[in-house]
């Protein structure tokens, strides 16, 4: 089941997306919230006639770094034994079709294409076995990261914080097995990154269980699981997509942000 969130001619709403192609149809949800056993208000539309919008708006964005080895020693690292954790605020999400917005002053920013956990329900202390339980699905995130304040920082919060800096979507597939799913990213349709999940050093189940032992996990909480090898810049101008298999693919356009001292200057200086 894929589950969404779209701007109708009635307004947002939370729906069930059914077909694929000109057949496509967006059923709205009665409650105003996700779950895997949603009721229906009766109301339908075509998808033509609606616009996906991010399908959740988490409280908060968990992430794992260097949990691709591949990844981790292109960076210059070698794969740390334990998960590293770290967020993105909530105003960094954007949906399909929204510009990344590229700070004036950061470069190079790269593209991070991920595997996005959704959970369901609260949780703390959860084992990795019992983590299918808490979950609503999976998504598609790009992690969009700016290089030079991540090194110019030595921590990763402002680097990869900036609004526009986590598009999620399309949807969410409820119906997924995690553990072994092709993900490719692709910028004007070269190919950057082409890997599998199978290839992730810490699985779904143990990232929540090493999550949910630090922090409560909310109802819509994301958790971004990792990139692979093949991370790169984008630039004005470029077109992020990132494809999971089972779930779908993720575009996003990019533009560079003006310099506001150069869009406002200051009165009596050139």
């Amino acid at each position: 089941m894929r589950l969404g969130r779209v701007a109708t001619p009635a307004g947002v709403a939370f729906v069930v997306i059914e077909g694929d192609g000109d057949d496509a149809v967006a059923k709205e949800i009665a409650e105003q919230y996700l779950s895997r056993n949603p009721t229906f208000t009766g109301r339908t539309w075509p998808m033509a006639d609606v616009r996906l919008l991010a399908p959740i708006l988490a409280s908060k964005v968990i992430c794992m770094g260097k949990n691709y080895a591949a990844h981790a020693r292109e960076m210059g690292g070698e794969p740390p034994q334990d998960p590293v954790i770290f967020l993105k605020p909530n105003t960094a999400i954007i949906g399909p079709g929204i510009p990344i917005q590229l700070p004036h002053n950061a470069n190079p920013v790269h593209h991070e294409g991920e595997l996005a956990v959704v959970i369901e329900r609260p949780c703390k202390d959860v084992p990795a076995d019992k983590a299918a339980q808490f979950i609503l699905g999976y998504t598609i995130a790009n992690d969009v990261s700016a290089r030079d304040q991540q090194a110019a920082d030595g921590q990763w919060m402002r680097a990869k914080g900036h609004d526009t800096f986590c598009p999620v979507g399309p949807w969410i597939e409820t119906a997924l097995d995690p553990s072994d799913c092709d993900i490719r990213t692709e910028v004007n349709g070269q190919l950057r990154q082409d890997s599998n999940t199978a290839f992730l050093l810490h699985d779904v189940g143990a990232i929540i269980e090493w999550v949910s032992a630090v922090m409560t996990l909310l109802p819509g909480d994301i958790i971004l699981t990792g990139t692979p090898e093949g991370v790169g810049p984008i630039e004005d101008g470029d077109t992020v997509s990132i494809t999971i298999e089972g779930i779908g693919t993720l575009t996003n356009p990019v533009v560079r942000k003006a310099n506001p001292a150069e869009a406002h200057p200051v009165k009596g200086k050139p």
